[in-house]
C-alpha cells in the first residue's frame, strides 16, 4: 500500500499555514447537517468534541468512565510544553521542534513535529482563557520549569496536577456545548467495533457497560482519541481501564498500525513491591529538576541512604551526561537506571530501585519552597510507601508508561481509512521513538483544539456522503459480529480469569520486549503469545451474562485484544533490527551502551496491515526525510 502522508510542499515553517489556507471549508449552515462521533474524552477527545460543537457540528462523544472528566489524561502530573520563551533562555519554536525530533531519535515526521511546536504557543493562551490555574511567578507571569531532553525551561504546570487542570478546562468547554445541545455524551459506553460503508468510517458499535445493551451509532466521520496501549505490559502507570480495543478494532477493519514497538519506559516510577500489584504509580519527571539520582558505588551496599557518604555515591546521570545531567530524555535515564541495578547497585527490596534525592535542593532552597513546587507529589509518595521524601530519598525504577506507536495517520490526522481520524496517544504521529516529557498534553490539545477542527472540514466538504443509519446492512453485520464475539467469550466456561492471562502476557512482554530487546527473547514471545492466546479461547472463565453490568466480560474483551496486539508489537520489534529511542535492541548499541540507529535500513515508519486471523500482517513503509534537522547520532553528553 502506498502511504500518502499528504504533507504540503514548501519550507517546514510555512507548511501548516499554507495547508490551512488550502483546506476546503464547510459553511456554518451546512455544518449542522453533519454528525461526528468522538470516542474518548481525554484531552484530545474532549477538546475535539468541544471545538466541533463550537463550530456547529453535531457531536456524539463516548467514554467508558462514569464521567468524561475521569479520562486518564487526569493522571498527567508534571506539565505541558510550549515555546513561549518566558524565561528568556533561548527557547523558540525551532528549538522545540529540534528538541522533539532529536528526542524521538529522528523517527518522527518533521512536518507534524514543526506544526506541533508552532501550535504550542496558542495552547497556553487557550487554557489560560479557560481558567487553568498554571503556576505563576511572584509578579504574576506564568512560571516554567525544565523537563528531560531540553536545556531550556518551557514546561507550564499546575503543581503536580497539570493533566487534571487541563482536562477540567477541556471538559468545561465540552460541557458548554452539551448545554447548547451540540454535543451528546454517552458515559459508561465502550466501543466494540468500527462500521465501514463503501470503505469509509461511518459508525461504531458500542456496549453500554451498565445495562450490557449493544447499540450502533452512525455519523459522517469517526474520531478515535482513546489513548495508548501500555497496559499490554499488565503493570504500567496507566489506569487499569486503559486498553487497545478501539484502535485494535479499527486495525482489524483495515486501519494501519504504525510503529507499535515504540513504547516508552518512564524512569521515575515507584518500584514494584509485590505480586499482588495491578498497576504502578508514576512520579512526575518534574522531580528531576531538583532531585538528584544516585546509587551506591559498591555492589550490594545495604546501608540506609543517610549512612552512605558523598564519596561513595554515584550520581551516574551527572557523571555520564554532564551537559544534561538528571534531565536526559526518558529512554536514556531508564536504561541507565536498569544498568546500575543490573550491576548489583540497586537499592530497596529486590535491589530494583535507584534514589531520587532532594536533600541538596532542600538545603539550598528550603523545605517550604520544595513543598510549594512538589508537595502533592511528595504526599502521594509517602501515602504509597510510608516513607517521608523530605527526610529520606525517594526510590524509583523505570516502568511502562506511554505508547509512541498507534494508528497511522497522514498530515490531516486521518488514517488510511477515509473519515477515520485518530488523535493524541492513539496515533503515531509526533514523537518518533521516544516522547519528551510534557509533550503528551501538548499533542493531545494541539490535535483536538487546533488541527482536526480544520482538517475534518476539508474531508466533509470534499466527500459525497450518503445517509447511513443503524439499520444499514453493514452496520447490522458489524453489530452481529460484535454480539457473536461476546457470546463466544461467555460460552467458554474455562478455569482461568482474564487477569491471570493478562499477567502472563505482561510478564512475557516486560521480560522480552521491555526496556531491552533481543532477537532470542522476541522469538520466544512470538512463539509463546499465540500459545497463550489459544489457551485463552479455550480456558478463560467469564462470569455473569452479557446484558448486565459485567466487568469480567469487559476485561475478557480487552485482554483478548491485548493477546493479539502483543504479538504484533513483538513482530514489529523483531523486524526493526536497530535501536532508536525507547526501542533498544541489545544487538545494536554503541560501545558506550547507547542506542545505535541504522538510518540506511530503517529510516521509515513501519505501518502494519491486518490480513486475516492466522495470517502474517503486511508491512508498509513510509520513508522519513529530514530537511531541517540533520540525521546524527543522538548525544546528551
Amino acid at each position: 500500500m502506498e502511504l500518502k502522508s499528504n504533507v504540503p510542499e514548501g519550507p517546514v515553517e510555512k507548511k501548516w499555514e499554507k495547508h490551512r489556507f488550502d483546506l476546503k471549508l464547510v459553511n456554518p449552515a451546512n455544518k449542522r447537517k453533519y454528525t461526528i462521533l468522538v470516542v474518548g474524552t481525554g484531552l484530545a477527545g474532549a477538546s475535539a468534541a468541544a471545538s466541533f460543537g463550537e463550530l456547529g457540528y453535531n457531536v456524539k462523544a463516548f467514554c467508558f468512565q462514569d464521567s468524561p472528566r475521569r479520562a486518564h489524561s487526569i493522571a498527567a502530573q508534571g506539565g505541558i510544553n510550549a515555546a513561549k520563551n518566558y524565561c528568556n533562555d533561548g527557547d523558540s519554536v525551532h528549538r522545540l521542534f529540534y528538541d522533539t525530533v532529536k528526542g524521538g531519535d529522528y523517527r518522527a515526521r518533521e512536518a507534524n513535529v514543526h506544526r506541533l511546536a508552532e501550535i504550542s504557543v496558542s495552547i497556553i493562551d487557550q487554557c489560560v482563557a479557560q481558567g487553568v490555574p498554571f503556576a505563576r511567578e511572584y509578579g504574576g507571569l506564568l512560571a516554567n520549569r525544565s523537563f528531560g531532553g531540553t536545556q531550556v525551561s518551557r514546561t507550564f504546570y499546575a503543581r503536580g496536577q497539570t493533566g487534571q487542570q487541563l482536562l477540567l478546562g477541556a471538559y468545561q468547554a465540552m460541557e458548554r456545548q452539551i448545554g447548547t445541545g451540540m454535543v451528546k455524551v454517552f458515559p459508561r459506553t465502550e466501543m466494540l467495533d468500527l462500521v465501514l460503508v463503501n470503505g469509509a468510517a461511518r459508525g461504531i458499535v458500542t456496549r453500554n457497560l451498565v445495562t450490557g445493551k449493544i447499540e450502533t451509532h452512525t455519523g459522517d466521520a469517526v474520531v478515535l482519541a482513546t489513548g495508548g496501549y501500555a497496559n499490554v505490559f499488565y503493570l504500567s502507570t496507566n489506569a487499569k481501564g486503559c486498553n487497545v480495543m478501539a484502535i485494535w478494532r479499527a486495525y482489524r477493519r483495515g486501519a494501519l498500525m504504525a510503529n507499535p514497538c515504540y513504547t516508552q519506559i518512564h524512569p521515575t516510577c515507584i518500584p514494584v513491591s509485590g505480586e499482588y500489584q495491578s498497576k504502578l504509580t508514576l512520579m512526575s519527571e518534574s522531580l528531576r529538576n531538583d532531585g538528584r539520582i544516585w546509587v551506591p558505588m559498591k555492589k550490594d551496599d545495604a546501608r540506609p541512604a543517610s549512612q552512605i557518604p558523598e564519596s561513595e555515591r554515584d550520581y551516574y546521570l551527572e557523571r555520564r551526561y554532564p551537559s544534561f545531567g538528571n534531565l536526559v530524555p526518558r529512554d536514556v535515564a531508564s536504561r541507565a537506571a536498569k544498568a546500575a541495578c543490573d550491576e548489583g547497585r540497586g537499592v530497596g527490596p529486590g535491589k530494583l530501585g535507584v534514589y531520587l534525592d532532594f536533600a541538596d535542593a532542600i538545603r539550598r532552597l528550603g523545605e517550604k519552597t520544595i513543598a510549594d513546587k512538589y508537595g502533592n507529589l511528595f504526599e502521594m509518595y509517602e501515602r504509597i510507601t510510608d516513607e517521608n521524601p523530605y527526610k529520606v530519598p525517594m526510590r524509583i525504577f523505570p516502568a511502562s508508561h506511554y505508547a509512541m506507536g498507534g494508528l497511522w495517520v497522514d498530515y490531516n490526522l486521518m488514517s488510511n481509512i477515509p473519515g477515520l481520524y485518530v488523535l493524541g496517544e492513539a496515533n503515531f504521529s509526533d514523537h518518533g521513538a521516544n516522547r519528551l516529557g510534557a509533550s503528551a498534553l501538548m499533542q493531545g490539545l494541539a490535535d483536538g483544539y487546533f488541527i482536526v477542527p480544520y482538517t475534518i472540514g476539508d474531508y466533509l466538504a470534499k466527500s459525497k456522503l450518503e445517509k447511513v443509519g443503524a439499520d444499514h446492512p453493514e452496520a447490522k453485520k458489524v453489530e452481529a459480529e460484535a454480539n457473536e464475539r461476546l457470546k463466544k467469550l461467555l460460552a467458554i466456561k474455562g478455569k482461568r480469569t482474564p487477569d491471570s492471562f493478562h499477567k502472563d502476557l505482561g510478564k512475557l512482554m516486560w521480560d522480552n520486549c521491555g526496556m531491552a530487546r533481543n532477537a532470542k527473547g522476541l522469538e520466544t514471545n512470538l512463539q509463546r503469545i499465540p500459545e497463550l492466546r489459544e489457551e485463552f479461547w479455550k480456558n478463560v472463565t467469564v462470569l455473569g451474562a452479557g446484558e448486565e453490568f459485567n466487568q469480567s466480560l469487559e476485561k475478557a474483551g480487552r485482554v483478548a485484544d491485548f493477546l493479539e496486539f502483543g504479538e504484533l508489537l513483538c513482530l514489529d520489534a523483531h523486524h526493526r533490527r536497530e535501536s532508536c529511542g525507547g526501542h533498544f535492541r541489545e544487538e545494536s548499541q554503541t560501545p558506550e551502551g547507547e542506542a545505535l540507529r541504522d538510518d540506511q535500513n530503517f529510516c521509515y515508519v513501519a505501518a502494519w496491515g491486518f490480513k486475516g486471523d492466522g495470517q502474517k500482517p503486511e508491512l508498509n513503509r513510509e520513508p522519513l526525510t529530514f530537511e531541517s534537522v540533520h540525521l546524527t547520532q543522538r548525544s546528551y553528553k
